[in-house]
């Protein structure tokens, strides 16, 4: 690799590491060192194919979704960890509703099967549509459908304590308006 590639390497790593990290969290249940482990793999992929990356960004976020199913697929006869129920006021008025918020949703992906979680965390917190999460897992676009649905199931019973407060506290983008809206 000559210089100016490994500058340009570490500029991205630099300005990206943070927000790389975070989607490795959601995808991974909450698991720091499991989250760093991920980032830190996909970053070694694509400083292999450095020179041939046209989208660093894509690229590393692909590696890692497919990274992290590996890992699922690995990992089938799957015990579910479960956690203590969290009490029953999460929103204190003192301004900390939308961490408690996050805290609450970051406990409740991880009492998910790592399937769950991916197909949630790729559908709605990378905004992905059905299509492209299927193009990215390589399954169908039933799969994604069915498995989606399953999961958000399974969140609503695991986690009743959220109810409508996730849905409150973030405005959903106008990309998911009903079909046949208009703004």
């Amino acid at each position: 690799m000559d210089p100016q590639d490994q500058e340009r390497f570490r500029e991205f790593v630099d300005a990206r590491w943070g927000a790389l990290l975070r989607l490795a969290n959601m995808l991974t249940g909450g698991d720091r060192h499991e989250a760093e482990d991920l980032v830190q793999t996909a970053l070694m992929k694509a400083l292999g194919r450095w020179r041939h990356v046209e989208d660093p960004e894509s690229y590393v976020r692909k590696v890692m979704y497919r990274h992290q199913i590996s890992r699922w697929r690995l990992l089938r006869p799957h015990r579910e960890t479960t956690f203590a129920v969290p009490p029953a006021n999460l929103g204190v008025p003192d301004g900390t509703a939308t961490a408690d918020l996050r805290i609450a949703v970051g406990q409740a992906l991880a009492r998910l099967t790592p399937r769950q979680r991916t197909m949630l965390v790729l559908r709605y917190f990378e905004d992905l549509s059905e299509t492209e999460v299927a193009h990215v897992l390589g399954c169908s676009v039933g799969t994604v459908r069915s498995t989606t649905h399953r999961s958000l199931a399974r969140l609503r019973t695991l986690a009743p304590e959220l109810g409508g407060r996730a849905r409150l506290a973030a405005p959903v983008p106008s990309s998911h308006a009903p079909k046949g809206a208009h703004t």
